[in-house]
């Protein structure tokens, strides 16, 4: 079974990925073969919705395996192996978006951006009150600010809400953007993928509108938009 697990440089070996039931949940089978995790754990996950995507990026693949295209199962193997087992550091070193969160730290000048931050990220921060008893504080400028722990609390209980394929999603929006009230607003719905690039993305993209763009910044900007977009699908199928 060791090019099950051992992803790297593969030729494709199989012929047919298809999705089936077990005792447990839902697998990914290559020609009635079960996948494993690179970890070398069983790859089960609880939706066949899930399953079923896992097992299309297999099928979509051509001579060589291409292990960037396949996000779904990335993200699966991520909880499983990562996630998991060691699920209470997951949502430790998570909530640490929170106490540095993007949308809490204001520009002074100029004006124009100070105005689009208080527009865009502000009912952000006001739906995470109402909605996940997280009254985080703002300041401006880089020097931190101290959170509330009533905020961090609301938002550590909203963590453990999740499952480990939920948390490991968001987790990724919260990287991506700095944010993890981002991360929180795409899985309830309250951002789009699209939105939450350009919410987190803010401060750059007005840089950008002033002094031009450049080529490394707007690759490093697509892989930010890639990482939210595989995020929100992933939690799309578990809703």
């Amino acid at each position: 079974m060791r090019h099950m697990t051992d992803w790297r440089n593969l030729k494709r070996f199989y012929k047919e990925a298809s999705a089936i039931q077990t005792d447990d949940g839902f697998t990914v089978v290559l020609d009635g073969k079960p996948v494993k995790t690179p970890g070398k754990r069983d790859l089960v996950v609880p939706l066949e919705v899930i399953a079923e995507a896992i097992a299309a990026e297999w099928q979509e693949q051509g001579e060589t395996i291409d292990l960037p295209a396949m996000a779904m199962l990335r993200l699966a193997a991520t909880a499983i192996d990562r996630v998991a087992i060691n699920r209470a550091e997951v949502d430790a070193v998570t909530l640490k978006f929170a106490e540095t969160d993007l949308l809490c730290y204001r520009a002074g000048q100029p004006p124009e951006l100070a105005a689009r931050q208080e527009k865009s990220w502000q009912p952000l921060l006001d739906w995470a009150d109402s909605y996940l008893q997280a009254p985080l504080v703002i300041t401006e400028g880089v020097v931190p600010v101290v959170q509330p722990h009533e905020a961090l609390n609301g938002l550590g209980a909203a963590l453990t809400g999740l499952s480990d394929l939920e948390v490991t999603a968001v987790s990724g929006i919260a990287a991506a953007t700095g944010s993890l009230v981002i991360g929180f607003a795409v899985k309830h719905g309250r951002l789009s993928p699209i939105e939450a690039a350009n919410v987190g993305l803010l401060d750059e993209l007005f840089q950008m509108e002033q002094w031009g763009e450049d080529e490394i910044t707007q690759e490093r900007h697509a892989a930010i938009r890639q990482e939210i977009n595989e995020s929100a699908r992933f939690l799309g199928l578990l809703s």
